[in-house]
């Protein structure tokens, strides 16, 4: 059997050939935001893979593997709709980065397709821990974490049908979408998505060493409150909302849920 170790370098070499041959597709078609619906798929053939080459429970890995597929698969196509729905025009932060790297654009964007790659087998840490571990049966661990995993993938597609539906209206093009889990936290989306990554997370304790499976959803939150999700996100959003995102900044919870001030202090 292939020590764990080693089958994440294959999953990268294999990922890594697999966005390198996306890249070229996204410069044909002259929008990189392609590259975050490759990246949400990703992560189906690196749970199977993992199932398969694993010699655990049978059962253990499979039912992890489903989990994954079913969240990978609704989160690939929420992103396929909005990239493809806006195309032409680029993801905002996609044309930030064209400004931002215009000394050095294609390079340092292979680059990036690469860490893509990377981060996919490094998040995909919870997902090969349970494939080695043998013992028959379920842990409260496991039944925690899949309870876990379908309130946050219920949540999280309830925060994106919501801004959906209020997107389509024409009447809110400026307007800021308050309603719903909107009203609770700005970015219910992402606090869900984080949710899922616990859930994870919480699985793979039932295994040997599943507490390193915590290093998945730490990234996450990572990303999301200090690199690509919310400040990104937000900046865009004050940018074309301005006074009225910042009203929605000092009343409404950035992250977790939780009852928007009543009396905010002046933005």
């Amino acid at each position: 059997m292939i020590p764990a170790w080693q089958l994440a370098l294959l999953a990268l070499a294999g990922l890594g050939a697999l966005f390198a041959a996306f890249l070229p597709v996204c410069r044909r078609i002259d929008n990189y935001g392609f590259v975050d619906v490759a990246w949400s798929y990703a992560f189906i053939p690196l749970a199977w893979f993992y199932a398969a080459a694993g010699d655990g429970w049978l059962p253990r890995r499979l039912v992890l593997a489903t989990m994954v597929t079913v969240w990978s698969a609704r989160l690939g196509a929420h992103l396929l709709g909005r990239v493809a729905a806006h195309h032409p025009q680029e993801d905002g932060r996609y044309q930030q980065l064209r400004r931002d790297w215009a000394g050095g654009f294609a390079p340092r964007m292979a680059g990036f397709f690469q860490l893509q790659a990377a981060s996919v087998v490094f998040l995909g840490l919870p997902f090969l821990l349970p494939v080695f571990h043998q013992a028959d049966g379920w842990s409260p661990w496991e039944f925690i974490g899949s309870g876990l995993w379908l309130a946050a993938l219920a949540g999280e597609s309830r925060a994106d049908s919501q801004l959906a539906r209020f997107k389509r209206d024409p009447a809110n093009r400026r307007r800021v979408c308050d309603a719903g889990l909107w009203r609770y936290s700005r970015h219910p989306n992402y606090f869900f998505e984080w949710l899922v990554w616990v859930a994870y997370a919480v699985f793979a304790l039932g295994s040997p060493r599943g507490w390193a499976g915590f290093l998945a959803p730490g990234a996450i939150l990572f990303l999301l409150l200090r690199v690509t999700g919310i400040p990104l996100t937000e900046g865009q959003a004050v940018r074309s909302k301005g006074a009225a995102y910042r009203r929605y900044q000092a009343t409404t919870s950035a992250f977790i849920p939780w009852f928007p001030k009543t009396n905010p202090p002046s933005p």
